[in-house]
Parts: structure tokens; C-alpha cells; sequence
């Protein structure tokens, strides 16, 4: 019993694991920031290109 309270108290303490949870939702969430900003810059390049083409004879 006293090992495995020596162990949960050890789990309580380690900060590793929560440090390391909350730098992968940071990495997804600029994960999620860098392709919608692609997408949105892809579709404003799209639009442009269009224009063009239909101004050239």
C-alpha cells in the first residue's frame, strides 16, 4: 500500500506529462491556423488568376 501511494504521489507531482498536453494542443490548434491560412490564401490566389485570365483577350 505504501508503494502505491509513494507512486500516486509521484504522478501528482510530475508536471511533465501536463506540460507536454498542452504543448500538443498548442502545436494542433497552430496546426489548424497554418492551413486555414493556406486555404483561404490559395482560394484569394484562384480568384485572382480568374481575373486576369478573363481580362486577357
Amino acid at each position: 500500500m505504501k508503494k502505491l501511494m509513494t507512486m500516486t504521489r509521484q504522478f501528482r507531482d510530475d508536471e511533465n506529462g501536463a506540460a507536454m498536453v498542452e504543448y500538443t494542443i498548442l502545436l494542433g490548434m497552430i496546426t489548424v491556423a497554418v492551413i486555414a491560412t493556406i486555404i483561404l490564401v490559395g482560394n484569394w490566389v484562384v480568384g485572382q488568376w480568374t481575373t486576369l485570365q478573363a481580362a486577357l483577350p
